[in-house]
């Protein structure tokens, strides 16, 4: 029996824990919803909820599809860089969605849980476009199972008011860059790091090297006891 109800947890069979919370960290339910809502202690994966402002879905912004585009890099771009403060950043989503569970909600994936926590942490004490941020810990692990299937090859019926993600991706170009420059910091951090435990060895392999000094070994002992019996 335990088997089996570890087998179907968080999938549409569990009549006890919510499916939509599992795999995408919201439900358009919320506290209202028939199921638990399970929030995890310890994630790599934390949210943002209802952060990013798409002027396209303002009525009163008329905006080309390029200054959109450019209107989102600068977006994602600020966004990533703060995050990758507090630790590797895997995956960074945001939904394009406008379902109020999902619209502007973004997601950031970490190397460790430590770094998740701590940006949770950190980000519940700080205001960006001069509104609260709401962050928390996630339970979504796979980004794949989030994301609409119809959405990514444009046949999703529900639009933006759909239960899965409808992620807005940034500029290719951008991308790379961001990930790119997060590997090369995390290498040369790495350097630093090497760099100054070899500075703190040295004055200990110094010392060393002074007691080796005073040192005598068996074999020298053993002569100078034998000449001291030969003086007395």
């Amino acid at each position: 029996m335990a088997e089996y109800l570890a087998s179907i947890y968080g999938t549409e069979k569990d009549k006890v824990n919510c499916s939509f919370y599992f795999k995408i960290g919201a439900c358009r339910h919320g506290e209202r919803c028939s199921r638990k809502h399970v929030k995890p202690s310890f994630s790599q994966t934390l949210l943002i909820a209802n952060m990013y402002k798409n002027p396209a879905h303002d009525p009163n912004v008329h905006l080309t599809e390029s200054q959109l585009q450019d209107d989102f890099d600068l977006f994602y771009e600020d966004i990533f860089c703060e995050l990758a403060k507090f630790g590797e950043v895997e995956e960074m989503v945001v939904c394009d969605n406008v379902g109020d569970h999902l619209v502007g909600n973004v997601y950031c994936q970490y190397r460790l849980e430590e770094s998740a926590g701590n940006a949770v942490a950190n980000l519940n004490n700080r205001f960006y476009a001069g509104r609260p941020l709401y962050a928390e810990l996630s339970p979504v692990t796979d980004f794949r199972e989030a994301c609409c299937r119809q959405h990514e090859i444009s046949e999703c019926n529900r639009g933006g008011f759909c239960n899965f993600m409808h992620l807005k991706h940034p500029s290719r170009a951008l991308r790379r860059e961001l990930y790119e420059g997060q590997r090369l910091d995390i290498r040369e951090k790495r350097r630093e790091e090497m760099r100054r435990e070899e500075e703190e060895r040295r004055p200990r392999d110094r010392e060393y090297q002074h007691d080796r000094a005073d040192f005598k070994s068996p074999i020298e002992c053993a002569e100078r006891n034998q000449e001291f019996k030969q003086e007395y």
